[in-house]
């Protein structure tokens, strides 16, 4: 039950992008299409979920019992942007079309602070590594729910008539401010 609440907590209450403001970056610019989306929110679960496995992992097996914690920072880096690369060559490989469409956001994933942010998070916690896999993964999700209704969103008002100053970009801001305090109605179920 603990583990359910966890996930709930992380992919809903305590949402990445929507109440800790991190991986707004790609949360911005690649929620213009669902398609697009979808395709960002599958590779971010994907790496999200392998690299709190693997960081807590090697935090627990081999940077604390050398004594050297203070590495984390760096050897969790290195180990998302080794899996942001595999995740890159697989989608160039086998999605062409999604590899094209996601452009310069798919390798901005090594630098999304939402991926560094759960590695840390776990460490910080002192969760398990069974607890850190389940919260990277339920966050990986909660991600990919707000950037699906972001693009869905974005979608459906594209032609709506706005007055001039909040056409585009500074529409998407108010749409996603509003999605964030949306998703604060859910701490009321903490």
């Amino acid at each position: 039950m603990e583990i359910l609440a966890l996930a709930i907590g992380a992919c809903l209450i305590n949402n990445v992008v929507l109440s800790q403001f991190l991986g707004i970056c790609s949360f911005l610019g690649v929620s213009q299409k669902t398609k697009t989306a979808v395709g960002m929110g599958g590779a971010l679960t994907f790496v999200l979920t392998l690299s709190s496995l693997v960081c807590g992992l090697l935090y627990k097996f081999m940077l604390q019992p050398l004594g050297v914690e203070y590495l984390k920072t760096i050897v969790f880096i290195l180990i998302v942007a080794a899996l942001v690369q595999f995740v890159e060559m697989f989608l160039h490989k086998f999605v062409p079309s999604l590899y094209e469409a996601l452009g310069i956001y798919l390798p901005l994933i090594t630098t999304n602070c939402a991926v560094l942010g759960v590695a840390l998070i776990n460490v910080q916690k002192g969760y398990s590594i069974f607890e850190g896999t389940v919260y990277g993964f339920a966050t990986a999700v909660g991600y990919t729910i707000a950037i699906i209704i972001l693009a869905f969103i974005r979608e459906k008002i594209e032609d709506n008539d706005f007055p001039k100053p909040f056409k585009g970009f500074p529409m998407v801001l108010i749409t996603a401010a509003l999605m964030s305090i949306a998703f604060f109605g859910f701490a009321a179920f903490k």
